[in-house]
């Protein structure tokens, strides 16, 4: 479930592999992955087109051309972008394959498709972004309390809202609270300065860790570390964790230490 730390790795993928390298061919392999753009013209925009530094905003990455328009990836549930050498074969869910000027590959690789590619201009930039709050890695404290204050349901749902704060998922939101001691159903009206202060301390500590990780690291000292086990028991008490849904998700909390 790709969030922010993993679409980061993704965009150092693309600096490391597709920056200023130039598109030879485009080769859509499932055009169930296009959003809002046929391809036709996903080829025809891109083939011969040279990649700009590519940037990230929450869970969204944007790959600018030196045409007129942005490579715009969103990766849902299960996508990835992989750079690859040109005799590695194709896997069953590389949807597009990108051949750069240097023949490696860059495939987008999605299993379930629930989001994909597209390409857009400026204002298309812009209406993406008027839809997402800021990127979770720059928030600070001030702003987190302001874009929190007078939400309404449980917390773990105002942090997983996108048009709050860009960039956090599911497992994300579960390590954040589980370190700062709160419980995910806890309404946003019911938390004070203090316990604010460490939800946003958490946010900063676990992003640090886990976008040089590219992903939710599954250490047995955090909670994604556990959630997935038979028994699960906290990593900081040893408390048996509960589960349940919130925000419409899976979540998993300890009840001694987030009580």
């Amino acid at each position: 479930m790709p969030e922010l730390p993993d679409v980061e790795g993704f965009r150092q993928v693309l600096m490391r592999c597709g920056s200023r390298r130039c598109v030879t061919d485009v080769d859509v392999r499932d055009a169930g992955v296009l959003r809002g753009v046929t391809e036709r013209r996903l080829c025809g925009e891109l083939t011969g087109r040279c990649l700009k530094k590519p940037w990230r905003h929450g869970k969204w990455l944007f790959v600018p051309t030196d045409g007129d328009v942005t490579l715009v990836c969103h990766f849902g549930m299960t996508g990835s972008l992989r750079c690859c050498r040109p005799d590695e074969p194709i896997e069953r869910h590389d949807r597009i394959v990108f051949t750069l000027d240097d023949t490696r590959h860059l495939r987008y690789r999605d299993q379930r498709k629930l989001q994909g590619v597209q390409l857009t201009d400026r204002d298309g930039l812009d209406r993406i972004l008027g839809r997402l709050g800021p990127d979770a890695l720059t928030v600070g404290r001030a702003e987190f309390r302001e874009l929190l204050s007078g939400r309404r349901g449980a917390v773990k749902g105002a942090l997983m809202d996108q048009s709050v704060i860009a960039g956090l998922g599911n497992l994300l939101c579960d390590e954040i609270l589980w370190r700062a001691r709160v419980e995910p159903r806890t309404p946003v009206r019911d938390l004070g300065e203090a316990a604010l202060r460490r939800v946003h301390t958490a946010m900063g500590r676990v992003l640090e860790t886990a976008v040089r990780a590219a992903c939710v690291p599954p250490r047995r000292t955090w909670l994604t570390g556990r959630r997935d086990d038979s028994e699960p028991r906290c990593p900081r008490c040893g408390h048996h964790l509960c589960a349940g849904r919130v925000a419409g998700r899976r979540t998993v909390w300890c009840p001694v230490c987030q009580g």
